[in-house]
């Protein structure tokens, strides 16, 4: 067994994480586990070794009176306290030997981390399809709903996440905002992305762009606009901060154009206007031209 594999299996669809531990002079395991996570309750590592839920390079339970294992691996499984169950579910667009495409509902994060474990699409569809290896080959935000493909096959994983190094996958998006009549569409915007230090968001600087969006007005109703967005680049929330950046930001985006911070964890009223619309490439095993489209919509605002 590799250093990099895992002793023990998945868990209701996570996998274990890791930990490496430094040189040092610990009493015992305990004891360094409640140094090193000082934010997480002492009762709770006191249970999870009580129970045999924290595990020695080979697969082995430690427990609470388990010696301090210098330079070795411990392994674990992330647990929140009381995570929110997100209400909405995903469709499986498509499913074959080597991929799965999801549609998946807005509040819904991609991958286990934070506050988010259980309720996360790969934790759910590892869940629901009896595929412990299924790993995803991009991200979407949390907040936004829409496309998103996840590679069955480890082996194959690579040759699906260099189309999108490559830029060989068009990507769709649609969204709803403020509309300008002052702002000449279509366009292409681009801009230097560059996260704010110690903060979430992003933001446009001066200096060559890095990111790039193509930018269509599908519709008017009012004060407000649907969108096509096109990226040409993928950066971190590149179309938030570019129609932010245009003076359109996102209709219901609670971090651009200012930090507001996030909304209550159980909070589901606002969905982030935002959907990953379609999605197409040439498979790289098949040859095959693939395009999957999400079902979902965008809801128009009130009137006022």
């Amino acid at each position: 067994m590799s250093q990099r594999t895992a002793p023990i299996p998945a868990r209701h669809g996570v996998t274990p994480s890791f930990l490496q531990l430094p040189a040092g002079d610990w009493p015992d395991l305990f004891s360094f586990l409640l140094e090193r996570f000082a934010h997480i309750p002492a009762k709770t590592w006191r249970s999870r070794l009580e129970k045999g839920e924290v595990f020695d390079h080979l697969g082995r339970p430690h427990s609470l009176a388990s010696p301090y294992p210098a330079n070795r691996r411990i392994w674990y499984y992330r647990e929140t306290e009381q995570e929110v169950i997100v209400p909405f579910e995903a469709d499986i667009l498509y499913r074959d030997t080597r991929l799965v495409v999801a549609d998946k509902p807005h509040f819904l994060a991609c991958i286990p981390g934070g506050r988010h474990v259980q309720q996360t699409l790969l934790t759910r569809l590892r869940s629901q399809l009896d595929l412990p290896a299924l790993t995803p080959i991009h991200r979407l935000d949390r907040e936004t709903a829409g496309v998103m493909l996840f590679c069955v096959d480890p082996a194959c994983r690579a040759g699906y996440q260099m189309l999108f190094q490559s830029r060989q996958v068009q990507k769709e998006y649609e969204a709803i905002a403020r509309f300008d009549q002052s702002l000449v569409l279509p366009r292409i915007h681009q801009s230097l992305l560059r996260e704010e230090p110690g903060r979430f968001v992003m933001r446009e600087i001066a200096g060559t762009p890095n990111s790039e969006t193509r930018i269509e007005l599908l519709a008017q109703r009012g004060h407000w606009g649907r969108y096509r967005l096109l990226p040409h680049t993928g950066r971190k929330h590149q179309l938030r901060a570019h129609l932010a950046a245009l003076g359109i930001p996102i209709l219901n985006d609670p971090w651009y154009p200012r930090l507001l911070g996030d909304k209550a964890a159980d909070d589901f009223s606002a969905p982030l206007q935002l959907l990953a619309r379609a999605i197409s490439f040439t498979d790289p095993y098949s040859g095959k031209t693939q395009r999957f489209t999400s079902a979902r919509r965008l809801d128009w605002p009130d009137a006022d």
